[in-house]
């Protein structure tokens, strides 16, 4: 993964990248966590916010022609980032968190989220 100085530098195809690196470590960090504990928890969902990028910036612009969404709040979301098909919310927020974690990475500001169904 290309990690720039400046967030603003990155270009639409570094943001799918980005965005693809992010699928790939929440889709692994699932499966991991489905292999050591299996499906034991509540139903719930889980997301990542990418927060502080306005819609109206370069840097906005680029994200949604990558394929990023704005949420009722303003920031970007990626809902069930791993893509995995269970219910069970524990596996979907390390998934949420795994991806997190690559968008701080590559500088920008990024949580976590989930909520029991």
């Amino acid at each position: 993964m290309i990690i720039k100085e400046n967030i603003n530098e990155y270009t639409v195809e570094e943001l799918v990248s980005i965005k693809d690196e992010a699928s790939k470590a929440a889709n692994m960090a699932a499966v991991k966590h489905i292999e050591e504990h299996g499906e034991y928890a509540y139903c719930g969902f889980a997301w990542v916010d990418i927060c502080g990028v306005k819609g109206s910036t370069k840097l906005g612009r680029k994200m949604k022609e990558a394929g990023f969404v704005k949420n009722y709040s303003g920031d970007y979301s990626i809902w069930n980032p791993s893509g995995s098909y269970t219910q069970c919310m524990t596996t979907k927020e390390k998934g949420a968190e795994a991806a997190a974690e690559v968008f701080r990475k590559a500088g920008f500001t990024s949580y976590s989220g989930s909520r029991a169904d």
